[in-house]
């Protein structure tokens, strides 16, 4: 992991540890909320930050039972700029290492491994913050007819 800030409090200290998805929100531009079908509107997961600068993320639909129509373009995969990771059967995964910026407080995560073949290599950027308990994930993605979204992903500290 890479840290450019040795300050106490910094997002590359208080990133470290186990996170549990609270909420997974997409917004267009001008606000109004898009639901992402493939991993539903309020999917477990669960991501990891350990010291050395490694991370893995696991992202589950809540209701598997019901079929999923199509993974294509699934989480803004397949669009150009999309900045993120494609899930499949209402499932995503993957891991790697990360480095952090605490001056622009984003991480770059480079997938290792994924469930999808086409996301290994890839690299994630995201905007970052932790407060008390709380880590926010925002991200610019695209739903999967291709209209741009804001994704705001919140955490809350598990260890």
């Amino acid at each position: 992991m890479t840290d450019n800030s040795s300050e106490a409090g910094s997002l590359s200290q208080n990133l470290i540890g186990t996170w549990q998805l609270i909420s997974r929100v997409d917004r267009t531009k001008t606000g109004e909320r898009r639901l992402e079908p493939l991993l539903g509107d309020d999917p477990v997961a669960l991501l990891y930050y350990d010291r050395s600068g490694h991370f893995a993320a696991q992202f589950m639909k809540r209701d598997r039972t019901a079929a999923i129509a199509s993974d294509e373009g699934s989480a803004g995969a397949g669009t150009a700029g999309s900045n993120n990771s494609r899930a499949r059967g209402g499932y995503d995964a993957y891991f790697g290492t990360y480095t952090v910026d605490n001056a622009r407080r984003t991480v770059t995560q480079r997938l290792l491994g994924a469930l999808s073949p086409e996301n290994v290599g890839q690299e994630l950027t995201r905007a970052m913050t932790v407060e008390g308990s709380a880590l926010t994930i925002t991200l610019e993605t695209a739903t999967a007819s291709g209209e741009p979204v804001t994704r705001t992903l919140t955490w809350q500290r598990l260890a």
